[in-house]
């Protein structure tokens, strides 16, 4: 009998639906700090979105589906209302926390 397997992008697409599951994939890549660590964080941003439907996330967050795609690709520098704009599309914000208590 043959074995039933789904694909890896499927079963973490699925799962990017999850709001709680797409902020901490996307909090792990942002944390990446390599040295195509942006890159990095913009194909996951584009999973996240792909798990909502490009279409409908570049839809509700007014941005046009070319100029999408290109944000997602890493072939341009997204500018942070953009990167606003995507997130707040699928129901997740930006943050910025502290690293450690202490400061300078």
């Amino acid at each position: 009998m043959k074995k039933k397997t789904k694909k890896y992008e499927d079963s973490l697409i699925e799962s990017l639906k999850d709001p709680i599951e797409a902020a901490a994939y996307l909090t792990v890549h942002i944390e990446d700090d390599s040295e195509h660590a942006e890159e990095i964080f913009l194909l996951a941003l584009k999973d996240v979105a792909k798990a909502y439907g490009i279409e409908k996330v570049a839809q509700k967050a007014k941005i046009g589906r070319e100029s999408m795609y290109k944000t997602l690709s890493g072939s341009v520098n997204p500018k942070l209302k953009t990167l606003r704009s995507i997130l707040d599309s699928v129901g997740l914000k930006m943050a910025i926390e502290p690293k450690n208590s202490k400061a300078l």
